[in-house]
């Protein structure tokens, strides 16, 4: 009994902060290392992603992304292992907990995510909307 206790004891410390975290990792993490199991354990199966984007006729309109697309993302962005640096930034700053809901502020590289989760009721974080836009807003526009 003895030798389990300490193992319960540091599995207890385990904050809601941490796991929520974890969440965030997975869901970023699995583009810099083409993951998509990780990108899928981070997601609600509804999520909604959002930015806003500039056709190339100079109107604007809300860009919008589901799991089915991310899971994509995740599986072939960075194939080529060239899309980040050898040292991706990744800066999580958790703006809110309140008991099952959470807003969190993910810098990335080249861009910001506001991230929503909930916790379900496994226990699991997951994120159920993002929007998001880069540090270099010129960049939200269509070429095509």
């Amino acid at each position: 009994m003895f030798v389990v206790s300490p193992l319960m004891a540091q599995a207890a410390e385990i904050t809601e902060s941490q796991l929520i975290e974890g969440t965030v990792r997975d869901y970023i993490e699995s583009q810099h290392h083409t993951d998509p199991a990780r990108m899928e354990r981070a997601l609600d199966p509804l999520l909604a992603k959002r930015t806003y984007w500039r056709a190339a006729d100079g109107t604007e309109f809300i860009m919008k992304t589901d799991m089915e697309t991310m899971l994509k993302v995740a599986k072939n962005y960075n194939k080529d292992g060239t899309k980040f640096p050898a040292q991706p930034r990744v800066d999580i700053r958790i703006l809110d907990i309140d008991q099952r809901v959470a807003t969190v502020k993910l810098s990335a590289d080249e861009w910001i995510d506001y991230l929503h989760l909930y916790k379900n009721q496994r226990g699991e974080w997951k994120i159920v909307n993002v929007l998001w836009q880069y540090y270099d807003t010129a960049r939200q526009v269509s070429t095509k």
